[in-house]
């Protein structure tokens, strides 16, 4: 689904209109022409006051028709920003799409801006998601969802952008959500084959002889008591002349994490297909960036693996060699993600980017201190990060900076006898977690590592999001790249 710019009156507009009204400003009503008046009174009725975050259905009698309307509220208008207005329009799709709407005339003022025209794009694509695709369908269930949606006098970079960030979120929303038994290590591998042919993108896929024989130990270890073996992604975007610059996006790709011998509970295993989100929005990214083009060489790096408990698999005091030669003591299998992150994270350093970012569902801990919406963000560099943050407050993906410079909490990662260990203890997990991360990251390269262990997969319906995977970073890093680089 896509959303087009159309120019009409209301007059002539036959589908479902959405709109949005300010609490304080209700002056897009008027775009309903002679039913304005109807729409205010009914309004008062259902008590609507324009907040943020509320939808409203309207049945509007114009002569022998009843035209539906649906208004979101965008809350006061001095503090409207941009996910305001992704949110109303959201909020609008859903509720169309409950009510088996196909078709629906978006209206957002007269010319809307760009940053408008694509944060309301936005909103409408990722507010029409649902994945669906299992449930048996009955016969006399014909509908198919929101076919058309149009935005009167938007934007034309706008609305293009913004269908560009919003489609491969939700193609990252597809992969998050697919189960274990349908996308594993070696099935992810061939999705991001197969979305390089298609994007003409280059892709090199590791199988495991070849993981060995480049020592990458940790990634291997990992992945080596289950059945379906380890697989090492490297998608790659060129740009057209010569880049401005080199940049790598690392993802966790755990395709489904049961704890390994330090085995799960059965509460927090279900769910464990999302532990792949971090490699989800890679895919999603490198598809993004094959349209937008901009002009900056672009490393996607995942390690996909599954942790199982097996007679072969990895076990607590082992201790293993990573790509750049530190070695790494075993605490707990089930601080995987890191582990194999230390082999994803040491081959990109070896490309010299001069940014990395990564994106992991890493820890419970990140969850504990920020809750189940925010992303912990951990640089080595505050410029950066800095970057990242002021990008993330115009896309809505929440994101909070924790302290990198704690020695005594360091030193927690240093007590083995390898040269570091990989869990920290409870206290200052997410911390431990990113300290561990940052001794596979070469000097000079400047770093940020996203743990989006709360906002990556969600258990309840929100804003844009529908239940399960949100593929979240995927809009700030591309917002981030487009900022810098185009």
């Amino acid at each position: 689904m896509r959303v087009e710019i159309a120019e009409r009156n209301f007059k002539d507009v036959d589908t479902a209109v959405a709109l949005a009204l300010y609490e304080d400003d209700w002056s897009s009503l008027s775009f309903l022409e002679h039913l304005e008046d109807q729409a205010k009174k009914i309004l008062e009725v259902e008590k609507f006051k324009g907040k943020e975050d509320t939808v409203v259905k309207l049945h509007l009698v114009d002569g022998q028709k009843v035209r539906i309307v649906y208004v979101a509220g965008l809350g006061k208008k001095d503090r409207v920003g941009q996910d305001e207005w992704r949110r109303a329009f959201a909020l609008c799709v859903k509720r169309a799409k409950k009510d088996k709407v196909s078709e629906l005339y978006m209206y957002a003022g007269d010319k809307p801006s760009y940053e408008v025209s694509k944060a309301v794009t936005e909103g409408a694509v990722l507010g029409s998601y649902s994945f669906d695709k299992y449930k048996t369908k009955k016969e006399e269930d014909t509908y198919e969802g929101i076919k058309l949606i149009y935005l009167h006098q938007g934007d034309p970079e706008g609305v293009r952008i913004g269908n560009i960030l919003a489609q491969a979120q939700n193609f990252a929303r597809d992969l998050v959500n697919e189960p274990g038994n349908v996308i594993n290590p070696v099935t992810l591998a061939e999705i991001a084959k197969k979305l390089a042919e298609e994007n003409g993108l280059e892709c090199r896929i590791y199988d495991e002889e070849e993981i060995k024989q480049m020592g990458m130990m940790a990634l291997w270890s990992v992945g080596k008591g289950s059945a379906t073996p380890p697989r090492f992604i490297h998608i790659i975007y060129r740009p057209e002349g010569e880049p401005k610059d080199r940049i790598a996006i690392v993802g966790k790709g755990l395709t489904f994490d049961s704890g390994g011998l330090n085995i799960k509970t059965g509460d927090y295993m279900r769910t464990m297909k999302m532990d792949k989100s971090g490699a989800c929005a890679v895919l999603g990214i490198m598809k993004a960036l094959a349209q937008l083009k901009p002009q900056v060489e672009v490393h996607g790096i995942i390690g996909a693996a599954e942790n199982m408990p097996s007679g072969t698999a990895y076990r607590p005091d082992d201790i293993i060699r990573a790509m750049n030669g530190k070695t790494i003591e075993i605490d707990n299998t089930d601080a995987e993600g890191r582990v194999t992150l230390a082999d994803a994270l040491s081959y990109a350093s070896r490309l010299r980017p001069s940014r990395i970012i990564d994106m992991a569902t890493l820890t419970g801990a990140c969850m504990v201190a920020l809750g189940e919406y925010t992303a912990g963000l951990f640089t080595n560099d505050d410029e950066f990060g800095d970057e990242i943050l002021k990008v993330s407050k115009r896309t809505g993906e929440r994101m909070w900076k924790l302290p990198m410079d704690d020695k005594r909490l360091r030193e927690k990662i240093k007590k083995g006898e390898g040269d570091v260990l990989n869990s920290g203890g409870r206290y200052g997990g997410a911390i431990t977690a990113a300290m561990f991360l940052e001794e596979f990251v070469d000097e000079g390269i400047k770093w940020v590592h996203l743990d989006i262990a709360g906002p990556a997969y969600t258990k309840e319906e929100y804003g844009y999001y529908a239940k399960g995977g949100t593929g979240f970073g995927v809009r700030t890093c591309l917002e981030y790249i487009m900022e810098r680089y185009s």
